[in-house]
């Protein structure tokens, strides 16, 4: 099987390659790294005498902060070492930002190709190989398996899309499926869905979702002030369009218009998904009529009505001045929807369309703890919104619920590092 995947890989490569390379010259940021993707790897140490060597692999921004619990963790208890890649420029530039102290190398993920897959696991020689989340590449569990590596997939997730797919090429999967040591799923749905696609039940652990064991630094008051301002956030209530696709950001406007003319003073935060998409925001907020800023230009000049947040890696920041949650990519015609996990972790009252199909079992979760509301179109959305932002007590509610959700889920770091530990103690150096 992997033979036949070797041999389509390369011209479907080929005849995609103009679209991929036109999406990282939009998106930026490729440059350095470039040749990662083709088997090279930054220069690394010598392993460390008695240091078991990992490669974790992490495909974006929220996989990457996902990962801090068990970098530190590695780190402090000083038997491996971790050489990290990760997918997307904006999650390389994180990595870079955050990891440099607890990776022994950070780089792009080869493409999964046989050639430029072995070159790199012959230069990295990792006694471990960790996959986040909804990464599974058939070449690199194959170099794993023809090596003697075991891989583990953390975080498994399993979209319904991803299912439904999957379950029409089942056959596909065997390869996959033997070659993986170990599946520690985020939830039960999840290891239920493995187990449907003929990955063995003995390797398959439900241990919990990592995202919810994630220790957010917290602003101070002087620190959030100081932010406030820079963003040209007023005095009043911040409403945060978290994660945004187009649409999502012309309903959030209507709200904030139509929660002005009730009086409340009101700033609404955006931050798109897609930050390339700046000038299309541009356009939709000179239309508007609204006053608005970029956090790429720098400090605001003064207040504005919007306030576009245009970089990389401060969600988690621009989500502690929130007063009020929308979580993206939920409303037709988008589906799956972005994570509504570190608002939560954050105790903010959130709002959330119905197309979260990719995070079905938080929002179930989260729904049952009474820390989220839905809404099911874009005129709910601003009805919604408008109504929670004159209602302090009913935010205070959600609040109160999305924090004991957070503290009662905890956990699933020491559950998946167990594991880990169990397949490095079996490592024979």
């Amino acid at each position: 099987m992997i033979w036949i995947y070797r041999i389509l890989f390369l011209p479907l490569l080929l005849l995609a390659s103009p679209y991929y390379l036109w999406r990282m010259r939009r998106r930026g940021g490729y440059a350095q790294g470039f040749w990662h993707r083709f088997g090279e790897v930054p220069t690394l140490p010598a392993k460390a005498p008695g240091a078991k060597r990992i490669w974790l692999q992490a495909v974006s921004v929220g996989e990457i902060l996902a990962i801090a619990p068990l970098l530190e963790a590695f780190k402090r208890e000083g038997r491996s070492e971790v050489y990290l890649t990760t997918t997307t420029s904006t999650g390389y530039q994180l990595a870079q930002e955050k990891y440099a102290g607890l990776a022994i190398g950070i780089g792009y993920f080869p493409l999964d190709w046989w050639a430029f897959s072995a070159e790199a696991w012959r230069k990295v020689a990792p006694d471990l190989a960790i996959l986040m989340e909804g990464e599974r590449w058939p070449e690199h569990v194959a170099q794993a398996r023809a090596r003697g590596v075991p891989v583990i997939s953390v975080n498994a997730r399993m979209s319904d899309r991803s299912f439904k797919r999957s379950m029409r090429f089942k056959w596909a999967l065997r390869p996959l499926a033997a070659g993986i040591t170990r599946v520690l799923c985020a939830a039960k749905r999840d290891e239920q869905r493995f187990k449907a696609l003929g990955f063995p039940p003995d390797r398959l652990q439900t241990t919990g979702n990592l995202k919810l064991d994630v220790n957010i630094p917290l602003l101070a008051d002087a620190d959030k002030a100081a932010l406030r301002h820079e963003l040209g956030l007023g005095a009043g209530l911040v409403l945060l369009g978290s994660s945004t696709w187009p649409g999502e950001e012309t309903a959030l406007l209507t709200a904030l218009k139509a929660a002005r003319e009730r009086g409340l003073q009101v700033s609404l935060l955006l931050v798109p998904r897609h930050a390339e998409r700046r000038e299309e925001l541009r356009g939709l907020l000179e239309k508007s009529g609204r006053s608005f800023h970029f956090r790429s230009a720098g400090a605001a000049p003064g207040v504005v009505d919007v306030t576009v947040g245009d970089t990389t890696g401060e969600l988690r920041k621009f989500t502690q001045l929130a007063d009020l949650v929308f979580t993206g990519k939920s409303l037709a015609p988008h589906d799956g929807g972005q994570t509504p996990v570190e608002a939560a972790v954050l105790g903010k009252p959130v709002l959330h369309g119905p197309r979260m199909t990719n995070f079905r079992d938080i929002i179930r979760s989260l729904t049952e703890a009474g820390a989220v509301r839905k809404v099911e179109t874009h005129s709910e959305l601003i009805t919604a919104a408008v109504e929670l932002l004159q209602d302090a007590p009913q935010r205070e509610k959600l609040a109160g619920a999305a924090r004991a959700w957070h503290e009662s889920n905890r956990g699933a770091t020491e559950r998946t590092l167990t594991v880990i530990r169990a397949h490095l103690a079996a490592v024979n150096l």
